[in-house]
């Protein structure tokens, strides 16, 4: 039986790893031909060993998100090797928390480089390809973030924030042109991110619990789930869904606070 991307070309930015390589995974799963777009060559080579040796087609290529020249260069790859982009999936970013008057210059910008500007400049890359086919589906990962503020975070939701306005504003203006673009915010997902922020603390296993107990399934959530979602957006099964964000995290965002 066919899967449900069969046929279709994905990018994955920063799929070296967590929801990336989750993504990268099951979209193969699915039938889809991948480009692992990864900074790190290490991991972005093995995620493409990986998928390759399980039969499915897939081409590494190491790319920086925040310089358009790769990001440009490793689209360019992709359709020498594959033909089209069909998807985009702009899954890669960074965590910069500061409180706001302690964020440097350089800081600032190195958070934009990536969490907004990367998002753009992957899809200014596709967008021609997708616009001459009049198909195509582009999602961004955003995050709980773009919508929510926590102090000492700062300035990682402004570039989220500016996340949801790219999202809604490609979304509108290729919409009669075939081309959908969605966006997803997770919550507290359990990455190696995650995973290695718990291993700062004397028990570890004691502040997983307390994040885990601050969502109502008393979990977290994994990077598998959020791969499902961008499965569902990428697919033809959401032909009427775009400029949108779904969010994934086990309803924490509406649970009522004192």
């Amino acid at each position: 039986m066919a899967g449900r991307l069969a046929d279709k070309v994905a990018i994955v930015t920063g799929a070296g790893r967590g929801i990336g390589e989750a993504t990268a995974r099951r979209m193969a799963a699915e039938g889809a031909a991948l480009v692992i777009a990864e900074r790190d060559a290490t991991t972005g080579a093995a995620v493409a060993r990986a998928l390759t040796a399980a039969g499915s087609r897939a081409l590494f290529v190491e790319t920086d998100v925040a310089d358009p020249a790769s990001v440009e260069a490793m689209a360019a790859r992709a359709v020498s090797t594959f033909g089209r982009v069909d998807v985009l999936v702009a899954n890669a970013g960074i965590n910069v928390f500061h409180e706001p008057l302690d964020t440097s210059d350089a800081e600032w910008r190195r958070c934009f480089s990536v969490d907004l500007d990367g998002v753009w400049h992957s899809a200014r890359a596709v967008l021609p390809g997708m616009r001459a086919r009049r198909a195509g589906s582009i999602v961004a990962i955003a995050s709980t973030h773009s919508f929510s503020i926590i102090p000492g975070c700062f300035p990682y939701p402004v570039a989220k924030h500016g996340l949801l306005g790219l999202v809604r504003a490609l979304g509108i203006q290729y919409a009669a042109e075939g081309i959908r673009v969605n966006a997803i915010a997770p919550g507290y997902i359990e990455t190696q991110i995650a995973l290695d922020y718990w291993a700062g603390f004397p028990d570890p296993e004691a502040e997983r619990r307390r994040a885990a107990d601050l969502h109502p399934p008393r979990r977290l959530g994994r990077p598998d789930e959020v791969a499902m979602t961008a499965v569902f957006l990428a697919s033809d099964e959401a032909p009427f869904i775009n400029a949108a964000c779904i969010t994934i995290d086990g309803g924490r965002s509406v649970l009522y606070h004192d």
